[in-house]
């Protein structure tokens, strides 16, 4: 199955623009909600994370608090990998196992992390939703309740805006009035069809 990868930077709209696929009948597989499944209480994820950083991290229900741990690892680069390195492989897993349930005539991958990680390689596409930084910031802030240092982290952790722009086959210009984006996410959708005919035939 023709598989696309929607990735942007924090805050660019990811999120939007994979409801507008969604809503024209499209699976999606969610890296970020797998990243969440993979942390739930009971988890063996869930326990390395709390014997590492301690009991603090964690809510009073016993759930991850990825506020508080956003703000550990995103200004310290090595705790930062040591998570890395425990959840990508787990969150990869699970991905391929989502997309093989896939049945609509294409699926989508949404993932924040799809070229910082191997996630890529699941896709035969990239789409970029793509903002200017300063927007992304301002949107981020908004929307989770951050302080700048801390979504600024985010955005130094993740891939530069130049290079994301370089790898993507496609792009959704989101810094747009929003009615533009339905027109956009139409005509990528249309085009997505008619290569998921051909994607079946090879």
């Amino acid at each position: 199955m023709l598989t696309i990868g929607l990735t942007g930077g924090i805050g660019s709209g990811k999120t939007t623009v994979a409801d507008k696929f969604a809503a024209l009948g499209i699976d999606l597989v969610d890296a970020d909600l797998l990243s969440r499944e993979v942390v739930a209480p009971g988890t063996p994820a869930l326990e390395e994370i709390a014997n590492r950083f301690g009991e603090s991290i964690l809510t009073s229900q016993g759930e991850l608090n990825r506020k508080a741990l956003r703000k550990v690892v995103f200004n310290n680069p090595e705790q930062r990998q040591w998570l890395e390195q425990l959840l990508h492989p787990a969150i990869a897993e699970l991905i391929k196992t989502r997309l093989q349930s896939c049945i609509s005539s294409y699926c989508i991958l949404v993932s924040p992390l799809l070229l910082e990680t191997n996630q890529h390689k699941f896709t035969d596409r990239i789409l970029v939703v793509d903002v200017p930084e300063e927007l992304q910031l301002e949107r981020a802030m908004h929307r989770d309740g951050s302080d700048e240092s801390t979504i600024r982290g985010i955005v130094e952790a993740q891939i530069d805006r130049e290079t994301r722009l370089k790898s993507a086959d496609d792009t959704i210009d989101n810094s747009l009035p929003l009615d533009s984006l339905d027109g956009q996410v139409l005509k990528l959708h249309n085009h997505y069809l008619e290569l998921a005919k051909t994607h079946e035939r090879t």
